[in-house]
């Protein structure tokens, strides 16, 4: 019996010394996420932008995000971009495949809390036009020269602010 207690104290202690390691090194696993460069996007298609006002989100990861990924993977959306602070969705679409009433049903389907309204066709979004102002505004007192290359700079500046 003496011998059988010792045999297990000295597994017990190898198989502790041989588990518990000073060093530990995380598993790294790769895993592919389809993302909206992958789509395939038509060529030819007409693509217009929508602007609508979404009432009900109530956090920013959890809300705003979780419905501009659901539009985004919409068959025909190119883009979706929801903006918590404004309560503000800008959508570009394939208007041949996506029309403004399945976006808004999108937006319902993903909680009976979220309320679409002020549904809009836009040519730019709000928030292009803020920016197109803003660099209107600081290169107005310029000479022509400097006018020219404030208006290229605000503009890598606003396609960058897209992204």
């Amino acid at each position: 019996m003496n011998i059988l207690k010792n045999f297990l104290v000295v597994a017990v202690v190898v198989l502790a010394t041989v588990s518990c390691k000073n060093e530990t090194k995380p598993e790294v696993k790769t895993i592919e996420v389809a993302s909206e460069a992958s789509k395939t996007l038509d060529p030819n298609a007409t693509y217009a932008k929508a602007e609508f006002t979404i009432d009900g989100m109530t956090c920013e990861i959890g809300c705003a995000k979780t419905i501009e990924k659901k539009i985004a993977k919409m068959e025909g959306v190119k883009s979706a971009k929801v903006d918590f602070e404004n309560k503000l969705a800008m959508v570009e679409y394939n208007d041949a495949k996506v029309t403004p009433t399945s976006l808004e049903n999108t937006v319902t389907n993903v909680a009976d809390i979220y309320k679409v309204s002020n549904m809009k066709t836009v040519e730019a979004f709000s928030s292009e036009k803020k920016c197109a102002s803003d660099c209107e505004k600081n290169c107005a007192n310029k000479t022509d020269a400097e006018k020219k290359a404030c208006a290229e700079k605000c503009k890598k500046e606003c396609s960058m602010k897209k992204a």
